[in-house]
């Protein structure tokens, strides 16, 4: 059975939200799940949980089919970092840097830029 943890979030919303955006949200339970892992083991598994669900409402987004095959990696990264072996010698600093960027274009669109899809 599929845990459902973003009980308010449906997919509508989600897919109204640019791949950016999308991935911006991502990053911020990424964070969560970095932040926490020291100090409750629980909150970050949670967190990482709530990760892999919005990467895969964001996968299941049409509009995103041609960015798929970098977003089933960074699923399947993230994964190995947190659960497994880390056979791709991912760092936190190398997951904060490359959400870092989402966050600061959605701040972008947020405020009325363009975003990139």
């Amino acid at each position: 059975m599929k845990m459902i943890y973003h009980t308010g979030l449906t997919p509508e919303r989600w897919f109204a939200m640019s791949l950016v955006e999308q991935m911006a949200n991502v990053g911020s339970e990424v964070h969560r799940t970095i932040s926490w892992r020291e100090r409750n083991a629980e909150y970050s598994r949670t967190a990482l949980y709530r990760a892999l669900e919005l990467i895969d409402l964001t996968v299941e987004d049409p509009k995103n089919v041609k960015g798929l095959k970098e977003i089933l990696r960074v699923r399947e990264a993230l994964v190995d970092y947190f659960l497994y072996d880390n056979i791709y010698r991912s760092t936190d600093d190398s997951w904060e840097k490359y959400f870092y960027a989402f966050g600061v274009a959605a701040n972008r669109v947020r405020r009325g830029g363009v975003a990139q899809q």
